[in-house]
């Protein structure tokens, strides 16, 4: 059937936008072809340098006819509903038919051709483009990423007529900038297309591209007994820079490698986008870059590896300057720095955090098998690198850096990593931080963020998250789970970490610095007499107003909210079942591993018969004691053991058992044993339920029964909430 051809030529596409760009053209073209009524074989766009291309098969020549019939008035309506009716239809009284009283329109309407519906498709794809940025040019309103110099547009083999703006469309493109002998080529079909750009040194796919690099690169590296630092955002990107991407081996001055490899990476990433290259099995780097030229170089690419070289020498040489002034100064005199650098407006400077993320880290130490001195000093530390010439010009290398001067400085190995990590992880895929110090570091360091931020109402919301608190909080959640770190977070020191981390500072920092803190938090009138006396953390009551500390405790249950619905999102990601999640999360704890543990246990068992039929009875017990609370109170009080009949009796003795095993389990959290335990129950409930009538007439047997029922969904709801179960 017949093909679509598009290509959208323009200037360079930023290579940040093209993989999206590919989305939205195949979005947008299925979108309309298919509200047109036209469904094709296979649709797939590709995105490059200069062009958006999107190839459609298996298109109809036209739509399909459409034939509907119109229900009308009756046959004997008035004569202005019946010229309505007709208006509507464009028909005339004859050429309607009638079925019981009825009038009805048959109504033919032809397709129309599939060149006049892709030619409007073409015009509000380009004029509705979604690009995050885009230009007017010229005397036009058109709007692109960059000037559009050419639309190719053919349909069966034939060019779709359409203009737009005054660029009509054709069956011409371009190939490579200057490699190309012949730079314009003609294509009536995708075949023909994509091996004429092939031909003009123009590689379409991105996935191609990639490939090109990989293999061009180990390949050049191999040679030199080198192997190639791979990274695949830098990938990424320089795919999209290069139509016909040539990998060159360049030469770096080796006394450059006296710089943290991270400088070096950084620095040819950022400014220049090249690789790095090692040996094979060594930390560091060889003197030597990779970069990704669009062109074959007659000399194999000698001058532009040169060229390169050269620019390279110029940043890294700023580079050894930024190392070699920031070591003269050290760590005190970029902390006073940090007294005049603003965290935000509402939560003070940057030193004033600092102090904060001290006193959280003292407390959280000892939880994590850290030594709190240390933690202190590491988290004092920890932001000092900010005010470095290196963070300076290279922001992403914050930490990174504060790990290297502190190994300069003479300071402690595990101190040095606490600042280098605390931190991680920044994203899905970075690691955390696993000595006890750095971990101790991390969490102080995201807990103060979430506290300050949630205290000022600067939540999260739907899609916008300015401040990264979702990844502050799943960055919370990896390290205490991955560390197996048994913090309840509503627990830390005397009134919790979100109380340490801001109130608890009346030892630490002046009376003054204190109600500025209260006041940008809480917005506090500016007549408010607030007092804080002793050296220890004191009520403070605003005239008419709630405890300070009473405000702390409603920020703190919004962020264990917060963290919970990160930890569910975690879990469901791991293939966990959201129900269990919900399960367990009833209980309203906040120690993490203990939550994961028990989610665990809880999917184990309910794999299981006794798992299956248990939840049967619980959830047939949950239903009976619904249904007679509607009638009235449940009888309240311990049940009895009946004598007869012997199901009852049994499934007493068998909750008797129960709670002792239960209460050692869980106890030592042993989630498994716990279920275990609860799968005694299994047995007697289910005979419970053959042999027992619990609406007996007697009411002292009813009540009894009801009691019994009562227990069963008590004990097993120590483990879980078994009713938001599904099954």
């Amino acid at each position: 059937m017949p093909q679509l051809l598009l290509e959208l030529f323009s200037e360079e596409i930023p290579a940040r936008m093209q993989a999206q760009a590919a989305r939205d053209l195949e979005r947008m073209a299925r979108d309309g072809l298919g509200k047109a009524g036209l469904i094709s074989e296979g649709l797939k766009a590709f995105a490059g340098p200069r062009r958006l291309t999107l190839v459609v098969e298996g298109l109809p020549i036209a739509q399909p006819d459409v034939h509907e019939e119109l229900k009308g008035p009756k046959a004997n309506a008035p004569e202005q509903a019946l010229e309505g009716f007709l208006r509507k239809t464009g028909l005339t009284r004859e050429q309607l038919t009638e079925k019981d009283g009825v009038l009805f329109a048959h109504v033919h309407k032809a397709g129309r051709p599939t060149p006049e519906i892709i030619a409007e498709l073409v015009e509000q794809i380009v004029r509705g483009f979604p690009w995050p940025k885009s230009m007017t040019w010229g005397h036009g309103k058109l709007r692109w990423v960059r000037p559009l110099q050419r639309i190719l547009c053919v349909f069966n083999r034939e060019v779709v007529p359409l203009s737009i703006d005054g660029i009509v469309a054709g069956d011409l493109s371009e190939g490579h900038r200057f490699m190309a002998e012949t730079r314009v080529f003609r294509a009536r079909e995708f075949d023909e297309y994509a091996e004429a750009l092939a031909g003009h040194y123009v590689v379409l796919d991105v996935e191609e591209r990639k490939q090109r690099i990989l293999e061009g690169a180990r390949t050049l590296c191999f040679a030199q007994g080198l192997e190639l630092v791979e990274d695949e955002g830098l990938l990424d990107e320089v795919a999209g820079l290069a139509e016909w991407p040539t990998p060159i081996l360049g030469d770096m001055d080796p006394a450059f490698l006296s710089l943290p490899p991270e400088v070096i990476r950084t620095s040819m990433r950022t400014h220049q986008k090249y690789f790095a290259v090692r040996k094979p099995g060594e930390a560091g780097l060889a003197p030597k870059f990779l970069v990704v030229s669009n062109n074959v170089a007659p000399d194999g690419g000698v001058e532009i590896a040169r060229g390169n070289a050269k620019v390279l020498s110029s940043r890294l040489s700023d580079a050894k300057f930024f190392w070699a002034e920031d070591v003269k100064d050290g760590f005190e005199p970029w902390l006073e720095k940090l007294n005049g650098v603003t965290f935000h407006a509402k939560l003070g400077t940057m030193a004033e955090r600092v102090e904060r993320i001290v006193a959280l880290a003292r407390e959280i130490a000892p939880l994590v098998g850290a030594n709190a001195d240390k933690a202190a000093e590491a988290a004092r530390l920890a932001k000092a690198d900010l005010a470095s010439q290196m963070v300076g010009e290279f922001p992403e290398l914050q930490g990174i850096m504060g790990g290297y001067y502190a190994r300069e400085f003479g300071l402690e190995t595990d101190i040095a990593d606490a600042i280098r990590d605390h931190y991680r992880p920044q994203g899905p895929g970075d690691s955390v931080p696993t000595a006890p110090l750095s971990v101790a570091v991390a969490l102080a360091d995201k807990l103060d963020t979430l506290v300050g931020f949630f205290a000022i109402d600067e939540k999260p919301t739907g899609s916008k998250d300015p401040y990264a608190l979702r990844r502050a909080a799943l960055g919370v959640i990896r390290i205490i789970l991955s560390h197996n770190a048994r913090i309840e977070l509503g627990g830390i020191g005397a009134n919790g970490p979100l109380l340490n981390s801001y109130g608890m500072l009346a030892g630490q920092v002046s009376k003054r610095k204190l109600e500025a803190a209260v006041w940008k938090l809480f917005q506090l009138e500016k007549e408010l007499d607030i007092e804080i006396s002793g050296v220890g953390p004191q009520p403070v009551l605003p005239p008419g107003g709630k405890p300070f500390w009473e405000r702390w405790w409603v920020v703190k249950d919004e962020i264990l909210a917060f963290l919970a619905d990160r930890l569910k999102v975690l879990l469901r990601d791991q293939g966990k079942r959201h129900d269990l999640v919900d399960a367990v999360f009833a209980l309203k704890g906040d120690d993490l591993v203990s939550i994961v543990a028990r989610v665990d246990a809880l999917s184990t068992f309910l794999a299981t018969d006794d798992g299956v039929n248990l939840l049967a009875g619980y959830k047939r017990a949950a239903n009976i004691l619904k249904a007679e609370e509607k009638k009235g109170p449940l009888p309240t009080g311990e049940p009895v053991r009946a004598a007869e009949p012997a199901e009852e009796g049994a499934l007493f003795d068998a909750l008797a058992a129960l709670g002792p095993k239960l209460d050692a389990a869980l106890a030592a959290e042993d989630f498994t044993g716990a279920m275990t335990a609860l799968a005694g129950l299994r047995a007697p409930v289910d005979a419970f339920f053959d042999k027992v009538l619990v609406n007996s007439d007697v009411a002292a047997e009813r009540e009894n029964r009801l009691r019994l029922l009562q227990q069963v969904q008590g004990a097993m709801g120590r483990v879980a909430d078994f009713s938001l179960v599904t099954g």
